[in-house]
């Protein structure tokens, strides 16, 4: 199996939500589904039902995390620099429309626009790997084609 690359905040907040849903979430609906038992007859206890779907849930969700942290690569941006590489803070300005963005490039498990954090496998991300402070950088994006100049790149 193939490592993947995750900064420490990825993987601690992968460790702080497996840990939730084994200690809190679980037993909770381990509870549920025995007082919905409780009940009687459950072909027909939409309360039950609906407590399994949920358990079912939170194991999918706990075996999906436990084979994410298991092929985890927990890189440190901190001790990294020069050309944008994972990790990496890029500043960037759209050279159409003189718009600036901030994003870090992390793994595919903690990418989320709105906060920033791309994926490491995204069309922008892919295009920014290896330039420089002051490089344009062109990216085929599924909006379109786009221009960037590279900022500033910071490993924080």
């Amino acid at each position: 199996m193939e490592k993947k690359p995750m900064t420490r905040r990825g993987h601690t907040a992968l460790e702080t939500e497996l840990k939730h849903l084994k200690s809190t979430e679980r037993p909770a609906i381990i509870k549920a589904i025995a007082e919905a038992r409780e009940h009687g007859d459950l072909s027909e206890n939409a309360e039950y039902h609906s407590a399994r779907e949920k358990h079912s849930f939170i194991e999918g969700r706990v075996k999906e995390i436990e084979g994410t942290l298991s092929l985890a690569e927990v890189i440190d941006p901190t001790s990294l620099s020069g050309a944008i590489k994972f990790g990496a803070t890029v500043r960037l300005v759209d050279e159409d429309t003189d718009e600036e963005k901030t994003w870090q490039i992390v793994g595919e498990n903690e990418a989320s626009i709105e906060q920033g954090l791309l994926n490491i496998k995204s069309p922008i991300a892919r295009a920014l790997i290896g330039k420089e402070e002051g490089d344009s950088v062109e990216v085929k994006t599924p909006g379109g084609d786009r221009s960037y100049e590279v900022l500033s790149i910071q490993y924080i």
